[in-house]
């Protein structure tokens, strides 16, 4: 495959994505997993729905990320992609950290231990002291500070380009593998049930970067299949995902209900050790039958290139950056007025959409912020012939947040490892990202 050629679908499924990151993130607020603020109608009834997408949405982003990194690599080089990532990537980081997550923390601290707010409680005073380090903790659950929140996509995707474009620089000359579409199902998926079945247990999500074993080694495998899909080695999984969609949705569905099975069946109960195995490696193929699905769908919604789709494709990593904190301040902002749940979702998801995109269209036209928000300004003469490395790509691919619930067992947590199995999401309040209050 030549690399240096152009998969548009690929805008496409970094714009869906984002679409559903939004309404996942509001679904957050009504849930009865941990998050940074709660609604006071939170309840279960939400929950199966988003369980059918939180197994594989980030595995997802990596894979296009690890395609968009290795089409920049072509582009730029090893050493132009070590620069272009680092600016790109740790700038919004560092900005995001210090600015943009404070509102989240300070609300989170507000709602469940005001106590420990410094000062007089106010904001200001808040993030003097959130910006000089610290920990809130409520019980043995705490919080360290700064903390990225959502953003600890951009430290885990900058490590994993970084290893790409070393690698690159060693100009292997990997050959095509010739293999049947089904293997594209199936081969990928074993890696993913096994990792979740036998190091999920033992090395459970931490988001801290250092210390998160099972999260490297699920997210760096699809990073890396997402690279390799850019070269010969495995340019046979676009064909074979167009070509299996209807599979990959079917096994996806299939999956999803056999999860949704078991947390019923043992609502109220311990699960058996074998409960917690089938649902562990139902999940795990789960996250790879579901990126192959998006990834084949997406090929038959976005064929071909399109003005608005790049345009869409341009904001999304600074829509990325502002919306979890617009989440927040708009749950704040509407908590007196005491609508019904459904509405205030609605108005959660809309507004949310709104304030980010007219952001967007503000901030993208001051130069050095821009910068610091994601926001990739191209030059107004750029010669039409001047490549794009998959539409705005070279910027990022967009992350989710690290909110995705907790699947760990509705025993306890020697069970689970005893088992090498997960329960459900369902059964226990808790949060992918770090440990928060």
């Amino acid at each position: 495959m030549n690399t240096s050629s152009r998969l548009p679908f690929l805008d496409g499924l970094r714009v869906a994505a984002f679409a559903l990151l939004i309404p996942y993130h509001v679904g957050m607020y009504y849930v009865s997993w941990d998050w940074h603020v709660k609604s006071p109608a939170a309840s279960d009834a939400l929950e199966p729905f988003m369980a059918l997408s939180y197994p594989w949405r980030l595995s997802l982003l990596f894979l296009v990320a690890g395609a968009a990194c290795q089409g920049l690599c072509a582009r730029l080089g090893s050493l132009g992609t070590l620069k272009d990532r680092s600016l790109r990537l740790l700038l919004p980081l560092l900005f995001g950290m210090a600015v943009i997550v404070t509102p989240q923390a300070y609300f989170e601290v507000l709602t469940k231990v005001p106590a420990q707010l410094p000062g007089d409680g106010g904001y200001l005073d808040f993030w003097w002291a959130y910006l000089h380090g610290g920990r809130y903790c409520r019980g043995t659950d705490c919080m360290t500070v700064p903390t990225w929140n959502p953003l600890w996509f951009l430290p885990y995707l900058w490590v994993y380009a970084v290893a790409g474009a070393v690698l690159a620089a060693l100009r292997l000359r990997p050959r095509a593998i010739e293999l049947p579409a089904w293997a594209w199902l199936l081969l990928p998926a074993v890696p993913m049930a096994l990792l979740r079945v036998f190091v999920r247990p033992h090395w459970p999500e931490t988001h801290d970067l250092v210390h998160d074993l099972y999260n490297h080694l699920q997210y760096g495998l699809v990073f890396a299949i997402g690279w390799a899909s850019r070269t010969p080695l495995a340019q046979g999984l676009w064909p074979a995902t167009l070509r299996l969609r209807w599979a990959a949705l079917a096994l996806s569905l299939a999956f999803w209900v056999l999860m949704l099975s078991i947390v019923h069946a043992y609502r109220d109960q311990p699960w058996p050790d074998a409960a917690g195995v089938v649902y562990s490696t139902a999940r795990g193929a789960l996250g790879w039958w579901g990126i192959a699905a998006a990834c084949g769908w997406a090929q038959r919604a976005f064929p071909r290139e399109s003005p608005w789709l790049r345009q869409a494709s341009a904001a999304v990593f600074c829509l990325y950056i502002l919306h979890q904190s617009v989440i927040v301040l708009l749950t704040q902002a509407l908590k007196p007025l005491a609508l019904p749940w459904g509405l205030e979702a609605v108005l959660l998801i809309v507004l949310t959409f709104s304030i980010c995109s007219l952001a967007y269209l503000a901030l993208r036209r001051v130069p050095g912020l821009a910068l610091l928000v994601g926001i990739q300004r191209t030059p107004r003469r750029a010669a039409p012939s001047t490549p794009r490395v998959m539409g705005q790509f070279t910027t990022m691919a967009v992350t989710s947040s690290v909110s995705e619930p907790s699947d760990s067992a509705a025993s306890t947590a020697s069970s689970e490892r005893s088992s090498r199995g997960d329960a459900p999401a369902f059964q226990r309040a808790s949060t992918s990202r770090h440990k928060g209050l």
